[in-house]
């Protein structure tokens, strides 16, 4: 019989999912597998619930032959030639993790990324984007109206509690809903007109995001009225506007026209131009994939010179995307929501966490749906649930040519039995770099 196990999240003591729910191991158990689970006294679910639906609780995993997480597992806890399934975040080369990837590769152990489980159209089949979403959208919100506060422009934002705040995700709903009528039947400050929300992207992120500000009842507008100055700025109105790549983008030759495959296919013949929005913006809520192939969205730069010139209409940007030094230049650190927020000062080009001081405040949480932990944990056990068998029934063992798996899965090996798979060797160049670092430093 073989053996799966889930592992206590160990990142962050706030990190509260988990990949597989009760309900959904009680029918892993019924099709015949051994479950393990690694007892934790802050998972949403309790350890109780685990064992009434059919799992052994364990601290030694060592028996399973699939571990399975959410986030980074610290590298001495690579259970050696075992497959292990996580969001591994390796495959932009990311430095904070070769220590990890290198641990995997010593012990020869496998990496199932979730990230990287892809139909072919290259779509996501495994996500938290929705939650990751939600929660943004509902923590920039609450950014926004304590910056407002703390700028002595009473609004009922200030009333918007931050996700992990709230009893569920209907409750946050409920209230923000609430929350949005107060605020444009007192009038919207003038300080604020026109009061415009910009959303980068259109993906799942991106969608749970907008649900939320579709609370606050806006007016939809689009990036071509937002940049020729067409929106009231006498209306008690909350504007929003989506922005896509052809919005975000331009042809670097003066010649050239915007196509979207050859973005991306070729994104190095394009230039940002998302500075021109930047000025009629109060909120920009980030919901793009990026990598440093792509243009940022939002430099130091360009921050630099809009404060120099005068125009901090600006307040906060809800990096949902929290890639360090990425489409937000200024996103210097990603923390878990202990400490959710800086504030970048682009004349000083310094940074504070907190969510005081000048400049423009940023949400920097990489663990977003970790504040929606129930209804995000069940939403993720339901997609992830079917895939499982699979990989329980495959032989590992085997060379990776030989591997037995459903394209989706196979795609998402990173690591198989201590070597990079063909799709992934390319990172071998940064666990290079990691490698000569640490040997300086050492």
């Amino acid at each position: 019989m073989k053996t799966l196990a889930i592992r206590e999240e160990d990142k962050s003591i706030l990190e509260r999912r988990t990949p597989v729910s009760p309900a959904d191991l009680r029918s892993l158990v019924a099709a015949g597998f051994r479950c393990l689970v690694e007892p934790s006294n802050h998972r949403v679910f309790p350890d109780a619930e685990f064992a009434a639906a059919g799992a052994a609780l364990s601290r030694d995993l060592s028996a399973a032959d699939l571990i399975l997480g959410l986030k980074e597992i610290p590298a001495q806890k690579i259970q050696p030639g075992k497959v292990h399934v996580f969001f591994s975040h390796t495959i932009k080369g990311q430095p904070y993790n070769m220590a990890m990837l290198q641990s995997i590769l010593d012990r020869g152990a496998t990496l199932i990324d979730y990230e990287r489980v892809v139909d072919e159209n290259n779509r996501r089949l495994i996500f938290f984007g929705n939650y990751a979403g939600y929660a943004g959208a509902i923590d920039t919100l609450h950014l926004f109206g304590r910056r407002l506060a703390a700028a002595g422009i009473d609004t009922p934002l200030a009333q918007i509690r931050r996700a992990l705040d709230y009893p569920s995700l209907a409750a946050a709903h409920e209230h923000i809903r609430g929350v949005g009528q107060a605020f444009l039947a007192a009038g919207i400050p003038a300080a604020l007109k026109p009061f415009v929300i910009g959303v980068s992207g259109y993906g799942n992120v991106s969608k749970g995001a907008q649900s939320i500000i579709d609370e606050l009842a806006p007016v939809t507008v689009t990036p071509a009225d937002l940049a020729a100055g067409r929106l009231d700025a006498a209306a008690d109105t909350v504007y929003k506007v989506v922005f896509t790549e052809a919005d975000m983008v331009r042809p670097a030759a003066p010649d050239g026209r915007f196509e979207l495959q050859d973005y991306y296919q070729h994104p190095e013949k394009y230039l940002s131009a998302f500075e021109q929005y930047l000025p009629k913006l109060d909120i920009l809520v980030n919901c793009i994939y990026w990598d440093d192939r792509y243009p940022r969205l939002f430099t130091r730069a360009e921050a630099g010179r809009l404060w120099r010139e005068g125009q901090r209409k600006l307040r906060v940007v809800g990096d949902i995307t929290c890639d360090i030094g990425g489409s937000i230049e200024f996103t210097f650190e990603a923390h878990g929501p202990d400490k959710p927020f800086l504030v970048y000062d682009p004349i000083r080009d310094t940074h504070q966490l907190g969510d005081s001081g000048d400049g423009i405040a940023v949400l920097i949480v990489d663990i977003l749906p970790s504040e929606l932990p129930l209804e995000a944990s069940n939403y993720f056990s339901g997609v992830l649930s079917p895939f499982i068998p699979a990989i329980m029934a495959a032989d590992f063992t085997r060379t990776f040519e030989a591997l037995d798996l459903p394209a989706p899965l196979k795609r998402a090996v990173i690591v198989h039995n201590g070597r990079l798979t063909p799709d992934y060797r390319y990172i071998e160049k940064y666990l290079h770099h990691y490698t000569t670092v640490r040997l300086k430093v050492e």
